[in-house]
This record gives structure tokens, C-alpha cells and sequence, in this order.
């Protein structure tokens, strides 16, 4: 291999290998869903679960992993940065290091001509399910990944990526304080449940079907719009979109595509807690659903 073969890495050489920490972490979530969660089922406890599930899609799946931890497409106080990211961590996926670290190879992969089909979900339902919340690829020569931010460095997100499943296990105290084992039940483990099986089918389906309004030249995966699911996801279903705009933090960009994320956001700027928003750099979008190319050089702009 020359030297800039060696620079760039190999994402389609790799062995997909069991996890038995990550398998055993779900295997155990969704045993105390199903065991302690249907006998102890009810109004209350369903209602803490769909609360508590979608405050921490929003404030940590979206705001604090994806568009903040991950893409900085916004500007926020380091206290509030914080709120988020440990929001993040309370999606049960990995620790915030982890978890860019996974993102950022995937979209390094997936910019590319190919790649592994364990990074662009290219293995049939079931066993794409198996690969990404059982096991992990092992690349034989993983191409090296961004860190200009400093992120391995910072203190905090050290912390967080060392104690990420103690910091999950500890909403245990304040749930069982407030409503006995049926709110750790339904508000821990159900919600942990739902929130890593979630994660998985967003990426499953909107890197297999669904609408491809932009088409980027030349990458291994275009990424795909799935218009029924804006609110539940809140935004991430415009995948196609984030993958036009990976820097935006704007997700739905048409008329109608709904996203709550981005919704929130601008709330937080109105009082002054969120600033320089990144916007998409779409001049070649329109609103149709027709087959359009998008430099894949072109960055977001911002506003404050």
C-alpha cells in the first residue's frame, strides 16, 4: 500500500465480532422491559416512558449527540453543552467519545465510493439488527479519524465515555423515589430499550428506503427521507438532507418537513442559550423530490 493509501485507511476490509458487553447491556434492558415492565404497566408508567423517551430523543440523541457533540452545528454555554451530552448519554448507545468515534468512522465510510456493509446497514433486516446492536466491525487497517476539536481531551466527556452505564443506571434512585420499580421498569429500561432499538431502525430504513431528493456524486450511501416519522425522531428522518448538509443543524429543510430539533434550537437562540445556528447551503434544493446533484465540498452557513 503507498503512502496515501495508508493515510486514507480501509473501510471494506473487517470482521464483524461479537460484543458480549454491548449484546449483554441491551439482552439486559429489554429482559427488566419485558419482565418488570408488563406487570407493573399503566397510566402512569406508560406516560413517564413516552415523556421520558422523547425528552431524551430531543435533548440528547439529537441536540446533544448528533447535532452538537458530533456535527457543533450550533454554539451553546459550556454548562448547557454539558446538559446535553450527559442527555446523550442517557440514550444507552455508548459513551459520547464511543459514540463519535462510530459515527464519524460511518460517515467517513459511507462518503466514500464503498464500504464495509456493516458501516452503510447493507445486510438483510435481521442480520443488519444482529451486526449493530450485538457486535462490532473491526476494520484490519481503520483509517485515522478527526480530532481537531479536542474532544479525546476534554475532562467531561472523559468522565462520561469511563462511568456512561453507571451514569444510566443511577436515574434508577430518583425513578424508584418517585414511583417504586415500575418507573425504573418503564422509565430506565423500556426507555433504554426503545431508544437503542429506535436508533438502529432510523438507521436501517434511512439508509435502505425512503426518498433521495439530493443525490450526492459518487458516495457509498445517499441516505434517505422518511416524511411519517419527523415528530417521533425529531428531525432525524431527513437523513438525505443530513447527508447533503452533515454540518447543518437544520434537518428538514422543505416546506413540511417537520423537525422539533430544529425547533428547539430556535427556541434556545430567541433566550439567548443556543447561537450560531448552521444553516444548509441547499441553493440547488428545491421543494420537488426530483434527482438533483450537490457538491460535496459545499458547507453550511450560519447565522446567529
Amino acid at each position: 500500500m503507498n503512502e496515501a493509501g495508508a493515510r486514507l485507511g480501509d473501510v471494506m476490509t473487517g470482521r464483524v465480532r461479537y460484543a458480549p458487553v454491548k449484546s449483554l447491556w441491551l439482552t439486559a434492558m429489554l429482559l427488566g422491559a419485558v419482565v418488570g415492565g408488563i406487570p407493573t404497566l399503566g397510566m402512569a408508567t406508560f406516560a413517564l416512558f413516552v415523556g421520558l423517551t422523547l425528552l431524551t430523543l430531543l435533548l440528547g440523541h439529537t441536540l446533544g449527540s448528533h447535532r452538537k457533540l458530533i456535527h457543533n452545528s450550533f454554539g451553546c454555554p459550556r454548562w448547557l453543552e454539558v446538559v446535553l451530552v450527559w442527555w446523550g448519554v442517557q440514550v444507552g448507545l455508548a459513551g459520547p467519545l464511543g459514540l463519535k468515534r462510530q459515527h464519524d468512522l460511518r460517515d467517513l465510510a459511507q462518503r466514500r465510493s464503498d464500504c464495509h456493509p456493516y458501516l452503510r446497514h447493507g445486510m438483510p433486516f435481521l442480520q443488519d439488527g444482529w451486526w449493530q446492536m450485538h457486535c462490532d466491525l473491526m476494520l484490519a487497517d481503520p483509517p485515522p479519524l478527526d480530532d481537531s476539536r479536542g474532544l479525546s481531551r476534554d475532562a467531561v466527556l472523559l468522565v462520561l465515555e469511563r462511568t456512561w452505564m453507571l451514569q444510566v443506571l443511577l436515574t434508577a434512585l430518583p425513578l424508584w423515589a418517585l414511583g417504586g420499580w415500575g418507573f425504573v421498569w418503564w422509565g430506565l429500561c423500556a426507555r433504554v430499550s426503545a431508544c437503542v432499538l429506535g436508533h438502529w431502525l432510523i438507521g436501517y430504513f434511512a439508509h435502505n428506503h425512503g426518498r433521495q431528493p439530493v443525490q450526492l456524486p459518487g458516495v457509498a450511501v445517499q441516505g434517505r427521507n422518511l416524511p411519517w416519522l419527523s415528530l417521533i425522531t425529531m428531525g432525524e428522518c431527513w437523513h438525505n438532507n443530513h447527508h447533503a448538509d452533515p454540518g447543518s443543524a437544520c434537518l428538514g429543510v422543505r416546506p413540511g418537513e417537520w423537525d422539533p430539533g430544529w425547533w428547539a434550537l430556535r427556541g434556545l437562540a430567541r433566550v439567548g442559550l443556543v447561537w450560531q445556528l448552521k444553516v444548509p447551503g441547499l441553493a440547488r434544493m428545491t421543494t420537488t423530490d426530483s434527482t438533483q446533484e450537490l457538491a460535496t465540498d459545499e458547507r453550511p452557513a450560519a447565522i446567529a
